[in-house]
């Protein structure tokens, strides 16, 4: 009986701390919300306290000052048009080095790991300076370094997912026909599902929210992304905490519903990755 007593107890501390850790992380977001339907003076008056109405001018006008259908657009297409880049040269880069147990393959490998090791700000100037000479700077450029920074954790991820598919699903196919692309893309792509979608979540957060390569890169006024929009309401003398904390719960909303969608998948696909 008293056993029972204390595995109750513990489970009842364990729950009180997990929701104390929940509260206090949902609290910062929490006072976003709230601040984004206050006035400005009403922010400065009392950061803590619930605003006074639920109007929806601060969302009108930080829309409106976002640019949002045309930055979001960018932001979408920048977002997806890498992650189909990551997730095929990965997953095919992934799939020829775990198949094939040469030397050089595990060399390949080596190489690509090392690339996690490296801060972007080591190649940042390097970087941009020649992505600026062959003029490749804004949209594709932006993909093309996004695919370059983003493919070694992912080929990582891939691979360790990899190694837990047996090779007799691919000598299988290759009885019944089926050439080196169709095995990659009708047999082993569907068993990585757990993998690509971790991989979408991850770098979805990254791209969706980056400001600092965008901001290195980027220097036509019609592709900017929303994070660049963001800054335009921190002036140097004026700065629009109330359209700012609007904007930030318009931009941070559609990652949140991907990653309730999803969420599912994450934590498989993380151990999927993991190198066995």
């Amino acid at each position: 009986m008293k056993t029972k007593t204390r595995r109750k107890n513990k489970k009842i501390a364990l729950i009180a701390i997990g929701l104390a850790f929940s509260a206090l992380w949902f609290y910062p977001f929490f006072l976003i919300v709230i601040n984004s339907f206050k006035t400005k003076s009403e922010i400065f008056q009392n950061t803590l306290s619930l605003p006074k109405g639920l109007g929806l001018d601060n969302y009108t006008m930080a829309l409106d000052k976002l640019d949002f259908v045309r930055s979001a657009a960018n932001s979408l297409l920048i977002t997806v048009g890498s992650l189909v880049l990551i997730i095929f040269v990965s997953s095919m880069a992934a799939y020829a080095l775990s198949r094939n147990t040469s030397k050089l393959s595990g060399a390949i490998y080596f190489i690509i790991a090392i690339g996690l090791l490296i801060p972007f700000q080591g190649i940042m100037i390097p970087l941009i300076s020649l992505f600026g000479k062959v003029s490749m700077l804004n949209r594709p450029g932006l993909m093309i370094m996004y695919l370059g920074l983003a493919t070694s954790m992912a080929t990582f991820m891939y691979y360790g997912a990899l190694r837990g598919i047996p090779k007799s699903l691919d000598e299988a196919a290759i009885i019944d026909g089926a050439n080196t692309f169709q095995i990659y893309w009708k047999i082993i792509f569907p068993l990585l599902k757990p993998t690509t979608v971790t991989i979408i979540v991850l770098n979805s957060l990254w791209f969706w929210n980056d400001y600092l390569l965008p901001s290195l890169s980027v220097n036509k006024q019609g592709m900017y992304t929303i994070p660049l929009k963001m800054f335009y309401f921190f002036g140097e003398f004026n700065k629009q905490w109330h359209l700012a904390l609007a904007a930030l719960v318009i931009v941070i909303l559609p990652i949140i519903i991907l990653f309730i969608i999803l969420q599912k998948h994450v934590v498989k696909g993380i151990s999927d990755g993991a190198v066995k």
